[in-house]
C-alpha cells in the first residue's frame, strides 16, 4: 500500500503566516504610512515609561519585553521607572505601559475611552496610538492593562508577534530578527476562562531529574524558585494564569521558601492538585511535619491544623484553595460515611478561611473542589457544597469528560471547571512517555465543557511537560478564547504554531500532517498498550499497514529535520516534533518484527533468524 495520501496537503502549497495564533494581529516589520507605531526605526528604539507605584509583576514583564525587543532588532528599548510623568520630553515617541490603577490619575481624559473599557474587567488590555496623551508629548503606544495580567499579557503579546517564541527557553526555539518593529491598535477582552492553568505531575524520573542537574548543586530541591522562574514566564507568554506544582516527590511551599513569593510576583495563581487540600503538598508536608495518620475521622484536630498553617501560609499570596479530601496516597476516604466526612471537612475548611481571611463572605477567596473519581459519586448522592466553590469535573483519565453541568447547576456563583489529562499514572494502565491526546478531541471535550457552562477553571495535567508543548498551548490558547476555534480550523491552529516555531512556512502544512498522524497513531491505542500482536499480523495487512503509515510520517519528518541543517531550528523541531515521531515508529516496529519473529518460529520458518537479527 503506498502511503502518500497521508500527506496531501504537500501539494497545498505554503502556509499562510500569521504572527499571532489566534489572536488580533498588530505587529509588522515593514515601514510605511500604515505601518503603526515604530518601536525600532532607523536603528533607534523608542523609550519605555512606567509609573513606579505600577504592579512589581509588571515592570518584571516590562524587562523581559524590553530584552526581547533588543534580541529582536538588536535595539534595547530603554525603561523609564518614574515617579511623575510631569514635563516629560523623550527624545522620541515613547511607549507608555501600565495598569489602570496606575496610569489612569496620570494620563486623564486623553486615554478616558481606553480607561472606561477596562475599568472592572479581568486580564483585558488594549494597547494604541494616543495623541497627546500628556503635556510635551504629541504621541505614544500606550498599553494599558486592567489589571496586572491584563498589562503582561499585552506585553507578551507583542513580543510574541515581534519574533519571541513562548517556547524559545523551553525548545530552544530561535527568536526571528527583524530590524524593524511597528505596533498598531492591540486588544483583547477578558478571557473565556478565568483560571488557565496546568499540572505538572508524575515528574519522576524525568523533570524531576533534569532540574535537580539544571537549578541545584546536586543535593538541593529541584523544584525551586529557580526552576519555577522559568515555568511562571511560559505560562504567562502562552496566556496561562493558573498552577498546579509538581507534587510526588516536592512540596512547594517548603522545598524553596522563595517559591509562593516567586509565583505571585511573576503574577501566577497557585493551587494545589485535587488531592492537597488548603495550599499544602499532601500527603509529603504532612508525613514530614505531623507522621500521624491522615484520617479524619480519628485525628480531624490534628488535620486542622495543618489545614490552617497553609492557608496562613498561602494568605499573602494570589491563590485558588483546593478543598474537600481524599484518602492517603490519593485514594478514597476510609469507608462508610464519606459524603458526611467531607462536608464536615469543608466546612471546617471554610472555618479556617474565614478566620485566617477575617471575613465572612467566602465568595471572595476562590475555592475549588474537584469531582475526581469517587468524589464525583458523593455529590451525585447528595454531598452538599457551598455555591461559591468551584465544582471542577473531571475527564475519565483518557480525555473523556465524565459529565458536564447540568443546566440547575450553570448558576452556582463559584461557576464549573474541568480538570484533564494528557498524561496519567493510575489502574488500569499509565500513560506518560510521549504525546497520544489528539488535538480534535481535546477541542470536541473543552469546548462541549465551555457550552455547558464549565468556564471558571481549566487544568490539565502535562507531566513532564516537554512531549506535550503543542497541546499544551492549544488547550490554554483555546481557553483565553473558545470561540476562536472550532472543528474545521484546529488544522490552522496547528500550521499556524509550526510557522512561528520553525519559521518554515513552506513546510507548515506538512508538519501539521505530520503532527496529525503522529497523534492518531498514538490515540488509537496508547504505546504504553501497545504489543507485538496488538494489530493483527495475519488478517487484512493490520500490521504491516500500520508499521507502513508510522514509517511514511517517520520519512516525512526526517525529511523535513534534514532540510533545517542550517536553519537554527533542527533542536526545537526535534523537540517539538521529530522525536515523537522517530521514537514512536521505533516502538511500532520493534513490536510488529517481534510479533512476526514469534509467529514465524510457530510455522518453522527459516526467516525467523532473519527476524531475530532485527
Amino acid at each position: 500500500m503506498k502511503w502518500h495520501h497521508y500527506f496531501l496537503s504537500v501539494l497545498s502549497g505554503a502556509a499562510t503566516i500569521n504572527a499571532a495564533i489566534g489572536h488580533q494581529q498588530c505587529v509588522s516589520f515593514t515601514s510605511g504610512a500604515n505601518a503603526g507605531f515604530p518601536i525600532v526605526s532607523g536603528g533607534n528604539a523608542a523609550p519605555i515609561y512606567i509609573s513606579a507605584s505600577d504592579s512589581p509583576s509588571v515592570h518584571r514583564a516590562l524587562k523581559d519585553f524590553a530584552s526581547d525587543i533588543g534580541k529582536v532588532s538588536g535595539k534595547t528599548p530603554q525603561i523609564f521607572n518614574t515617579t511623575s510623568f510631569a514635563g516629560l520630553k523623550p527624545k522620541s515617541k515613547p511607549i507608555i505601559v501600565g495598569t489602570v490603577a496606575s496610569l489612569k490619575p496620570i494620563l486623564g481624559n486623553s486615554t478616558a475611552d481606553i480607561i472606561q473599557g477596562l475599568e472592572g474587567k479581568w486580564e483585558t488590555y488594549t494597547g494604541k496610538v494616543v495623541t497627546n496623551p500628556l503635556p510635551g508629548v504629541p504621541e505614544a503606544y500606550v498599553l494599558i492593562g486592567s489589571d496586572r495580567r491584563g498589562a503582561i499579557y499585552g506585553l507578551y503579546e507583542l513580543s510574541e508577534q515581534s519574533g519571541v517564541s513562548p517556547w524559545y527557553w523551553w525548545a530552544d526555539v530561535p527568536i526571528q530578527k527583524h530590524s524593524s518593529i511597528f505596533a498598531s491598535a492591540c486588544q483583547h477582552g477578558p478571557p473565556s476562562v478565568k483560571y488557565r492553568g496546568i499540572f505538572i505531575n508524575d515528574e519522576q524520573p524525568a523533570i524531576q531529574n533534569w532540574a535537580q542537574e539544571k537549578f541545584t548543586n546536586g543535593t538541593g530541591q529541584p523544584f525551586n524558585h529557580l526552576f519555577y522562574e522559568n515555568l511562571f514566564e511560559l505560562l504567562l507568554r502562552l496566556r496561562a494564569n493558573y498552577l498546579w506544582p509538581a507534587m510526588w516527590g516536592a512540596m512547594f511551599g517548603v522545598d524553596d521558601p522563595l517559591n509562593q513569593y516567586t509565583a505571585d510576583y511573576y503574577g501566577i495563581v497557585m493551587g494545589t492538585s485535587h488531592q492537597e487540600p488548603m495550599m499544602r503538598s499532601s500527603p509529603n508536608e504532612w508525613y514530614k511535619f505531623y507522621g500521624s495518620a491522615w484520617n479524619w475521622t480519628t485525628n480531624s484536630e490534628l488535620i486542622n491544623q495543618y489545614m490552617k498553617e497553609g492557608a496562613q501560609r498561602a494568605k499573602p499570596y494570589e491563590s485558588l484553595f483546593t478543598m474537600g479530601m481524599r484518602g492517603d496516597g490519593d485514594l478514597p476516604l476510609e469507608d462508610g460515611t464519606n459524603i458526611h466526612i467531607l462536608e464536615d471537612i469543608i466546612a471546617h475548611q471554610r472555618t479556617i478561611l474565614s478566620e485566617v481571611y477575617n471575613t465572612t463572605d467566602l465568595s471572595t477567596i476562590p475555592q475549588v473542589w474537584t469531582l475526581y473519581k469517587e468524589v464525583q459519586k458523593y455529590y451525585e448522592r447528595g454531598l452538599k457544597v457551598p455555591d461559591d466553590i468551584t465544582l471542577m469535573w473531571a475527564d475519565d483519565n483518557w480525555g473523556n469528560i465524565r459529565r458536564f453541568p447540568l443546566a440547575s447547576e450553570r448558576n452556582r456563583t463559584g461557576g464549573a471547571g474541568i480538570y484533564y489529562h494528557y498524561d496519567y499514572v493510575g489502574s488500569p494502565r499509565n500513560y506518560k512517555w510521549i504525546i497520544s491526546t489528539q488535538l480534535e478531541k481535546v477541542y470536541e471535550q473543552m469546548s462541549l465543557a465551555y457550552t455547558r457552562g464549565a468556564d471558571r477553571i481549566w487544568i490539565v495535567n502535562v507531566g513532564d511537560l516537554k512531549p506535550y508543548e503543542y497541546a499544551t498551548e492549544f488547550f490554554i490558547n483555546l481557553g483565553y478564547n473558545a470561540t476562536r476555534w472550532n472543528q474545521n480550523t484546529i488544522r490552522d491552529f496547528v500550521t499556524t504554531w509550526a510557522t512561528r516555531e520553525f519559521n518554515q512556512p513552506s513546510k507548515s502544512a506538512v508538519i501539521a500532517d505530520i503532527i496529525a498522524n503522529t497523534t492518531r497513531f498514538n490515540s488509537r491505542r496508547k504505546p504504553e498498550l501497545w504489543g507485538p500482536t496488538t494489530y493483527s499480523l495475519t488478517d487484512y495487512r493490520e500490521s504491516d499497514d500500520w508499521v507502513g503509515g508510522w514509517k511514511a510520517t517517520y520519512d516525512a519528518s526526517t525529511s523535513i529535520y534534514n532540510s533545517l541543517q542550517n536553519s537554527g531550528t533542527k533542536a526545537s523541531y526535534f523537540q517539538l516534533v521529530h522525536h515523537a515521531v522517530q521514537a514512536s515508529y521505533n516502538l511500532a516496529n520493534l513490536y510488529v518484527t517481534v510479533g512476526k519473529n514469534n509467529l514465524f518460529a510457530s510455522q518453522a520458518r527459516i526467516s525467523t533468524n532473519d527476524l531475530a537479527d532485527q
